[in-house]
């Protein structure tokens, strides 16, 4: 894995995005039908409270409906287990990743076959005041294949909303990764990376991602504001799948999602949507990774 800040320098950044641009818009424009190969993928959408089991039982729901859909992967939103009512509350649930629920999520994947993208898990921290915004990838026999802590931590003053501080209680990653999966190579990060668009390059073009994961609980707020566009934008720039699964509606009275989880292709078109940005449910669409040029 290579530290968050060794990217290419944009100059060769640059040339390596109008190579690729040039390249697969050829192939786009000769393609009719989506490859044999291609494999089916599943963003989900939840409105997660301060009650693990009640998430629990939502997650599995959405997993029994992914995988009858035929989806190879399912993705779940930052903080899919768990969104507390009180500060302190996600620290004080936090467990280690060979706890008690993340092996119930994993008992998940291996008993439908499907892998699962956990992005946002509260693992537990250094010490009893911290914890580790985690995104995990569970394959479909129920192996943690890797891992990623969420690096830019979300530290803003939201106007008209709430003040936030997430590095008071969170402890910072320091690695950019990327796993091998059925669906392509899986680019991880976690909601409030989507701003910083370097890390997105350093995993296109160092890491060699497909697909650009980004698992998020955005507030109502910059979600109306940015939430699309920027999903659609490191898509077109990076020319990767990017899929996006999204925290929906109130959580309690102090915390609102904005939703609309979506799957966008390496030219910035949704792919994937659901009809209603607030409720619980999934999404799927097809992707087909043999059509980029890395």
């Amino acid at each position: 894995m290579w530290a968050v800040n060794q990217w290419l320098t944009s100059s060769s950044i640059t040339a390596k995005i109008n190579s690729n641009f040039r390249t697969h818009v050829g192939s786009r424009a000769g393609e009719s039908t989506m490859a044999a190969n291609s494999a089916r993928v599943a963003v989900a959408q939840m409105t997660s409270v301060n009650d693990l089991s009640v998430n629990f039982a939502t997650c599995s729901r959405l997993v029994k409906e992914a995988a009858a859909a035929g989806a190879k992967m399912l993705c779940f939103p930052e903080s899919f287990s768990y969104i507390g009512a009180n500060l302190g509350d996600s620290v004080r649930i936090a467990e280690p990743l060979d706890g008690p629920l993340m092996q119930g999520y994993c008992n998940l994947a291996r008993e439908s076959q499907i892998w699962l993208s956990l992005g946002g898990f509260q693992e537990k921290g250094s010490d009893d005041s911290h914890l580790c915004n985690t995104h995990v990838i569970v394959d479909d026999s129920g192996k943690i294949r890797n891992k990623y802590r969420k690096i830019h931590l979300f530290d803003v003053d939201v106007p008209g909303g709430m003040v936030y501080k997430e590095s008071s209680f969170t402890e910072a990653g320091q690695d950019v990764v990327a796993v091998e999966s059925p669906c392509g190579r899986l680019g991880l990060t976690v909601c409030y990376d989507l701003r910083f668009p370097e890390m997105y390059e350093c995993l296109r073009f160092q890491h060699q991602a497909q697909v650009l994961l980004v698992p998020s609980a955005f507030t109502k707020i910059t979600g109306q504001a940015h939430w699309e566009i920027l999903l659609r934008a490191r898509a077109i720039e990076n020319q990767c799948y990017v899929i996006a699964a999204a925290q929906a509606g109130k959580h309690n009275e102090k915390r609102e999602s904005y939703g609309d989880s979506l799957i966008i292709d390496p030219w910035g078109t949704v792919i994937g949507r659901l009809p209603d940005k607030l409720s619980t449910g999934i999404a799927v669409a097809d992707l087909d990774c043999h059509t980029l040029i890395l």
